[in-house]
């Protein structure tokens, strides 16, 4: 497990770097796509942080087994599994209204009718996706 962290780590502080490079240099290398250089220091910054995350994790409780042990029944604890859930579900009842609001005011905006249509395709996935969800959970159930 540290191995690997110390791979993402690595492997994300090569992305922020290449990624601040290309940004830096954008206007000697016009053949890149303009979103690329920010996509790739988004992403490094992103992988950086877990795998240092993870790392420094690891080696906490690599010193102390019962903090591990508490650790462990702590993320399979059901109370905080729980918590979890309602804390996502709550998010996702937030998100409906947000999009369908942002959806609304893009579309009395003005703008362009493929950045509306895709917004609104991808809300529509997510709609699907929780009912989807909701009918496997009730046959289970």
């Amino acid at each position: 497990m540290k191995k690997k962290s110390g791979i993402l780590a690595l492997a994300g502080l090569g992305l922020t770097a290449l990624g601040l490079w290309m940004a830096l240099s954008q206007g000697e290398k016009p053949g890149w796509p303009p979103a690329l250089p920010y996509l790739l220091l988004g992403l490094g910054c992103g992988v950086f942080g877990h795998g240092t995350g993870s790392w420094i994790s690891g080696k906490i409780l690599e010193g102390d087994p019962q903090i591990e042990r508490r650790a462990r029944i702590e993320t399979a604890d059901e109370r905080n599994q729980m918590i979890g859930n309602r804390a996502k579900a709550k998010a996702f009842d937030l998100m409906l209204y947000l999009f369908a609001g942002v959806l609304l005011v893009f579309a009395l905006m003005g703008v362009d009718t493929v950045a509306v249509l895709l917004l609104t395709g991808a809300y529509l996935v997510c709609l699907g996706w929780g009912l989807y969800w909701r009918f496997r959970y009730e046959k289970e159930m």
